[in-house]
């Protein structure tokens, strides 16, 4: 009895001693993974606030010998990026909001009403995330440039009012509501649209604040399309300024072109750390039922 109490508590002591060692190693490697994926933007943060003539030496000067911020005043009087970023803000919030509305509505007749053809219907709007942009891209453009549009906020926003990928989302996401719910606003007489508006859009904010996150990095980080329909400088979004301070002074100014990236990114990231919880959440919400 004494050995078989004796040889259970060596299995144990021997099994919390694996779980510590594996539990050490995965919080090495996580840790060793996060540096590696922050190193990029960390060093875009110091080549931002030092000499141009210390920025590309090799060996690499880690430390600089004089924190500026010349790049940055520099950037801002070489292109207005002020202007840029207003722009991207404007694009971006105006089609996040159009396409959450398009995404939840769609999302909610695939989820939550029963008509002919709706399962079919649903596969070949998601049939459509198979076609890479390139291939619509001359046939976008020829309709953007007959309706007049061309340099105009219509010809960001309008084309991609609509996302089959964040209806996928919300669609997942609205499955997992109780139909109880729903019944029980039936009863007290509710409509479809006072059902989406009071009980069902209330309850997936999580999946909203997802879809909304993903539809604003896609578009501010947007760079082709908008390269295409604009042709003056004050209709640039921050991508397009980007590329055109590459080109401002016949030769690339590095820690200019940090600094520049670091304003385009800025306003991402704060977005992403303020609105991770619902994120993450709305993510995994969104997997569980298909």
């Amino acid at each position: 009895m004494v050995t078989t109490t004796s040889a259970s508590a060596i299995n144990r002591a021997r099994r919390a001693r694996l779980r510590t060692a594996s539990q050490t190693a995965l919080t090495i490697m996580l840790i060793a993974l996060g540096i590696l994926v922050s190193f990029p933007f960390v060093w875009m943060i110091r080549s931002s606030v030092m000499l141009e003539k210390e920025a590309l030496v090799f060996p690499p000067i880690w430390i600089p010998s004089e924190f500026t911020l010349a790049s940055y005043i520099g950037a801002l009087n070489i292109q207005p990026f002020a202007r840029y970023i207003l722009n991207s803000l404007f694009v971006s919030t105006t089609m996040m909001l159009g396409q959450l509305l398009t995404a939840s509505m769609g999302a909610y007749a695939f989820a939550r009403l029963r008509f002919p053809g709706r399962d079919k219907l649903f596969l070949l709007y998601l049939a459509t995330m198979m076609i890479p942009s390139q291939v619509t891209l001359i046939p976008s453009f020829v309709l953007v440039s007959w309706l007049g549009w061309i340099d105009t906020y219509f010809a960001f926003i309008v084309p991609g009012l609509f996302s089959a990928y964040l209806t996928f989302l919300m669609r997942q996401f609205l499955l997992n509501i109780p139909k109880e719910l729903e019944d029980a606003a039936r009863i007290d007489g509710a409509g479809y649209i006072r059902t989406f508006a009071t009980i069902i859009m209330p309850l997936a904010q999580s999946a909203l604040i997802t879809c909304g996150l993903l539809s604003f990095m896609g578009s501010w980080t947007s760079f082709l399309w908008p390269l295409i329909v604009t042709r003056s400088s004050d209709m640039r979004t921050i991508p397009i300024g980007l590329a055109a301070l590459q080109q401002q002074q016949g030769y690339v100014n590095f820690p200019q072109l940090m600094a520049g990236s670091v304003m385009a990114l800025l306003p991402i990231i704060v977005l992403f750390l303020s609105l991770q919880r619902y994120y993450m959440q709305g993510i995994a919400t969104s997997g569980l039922k298909g």
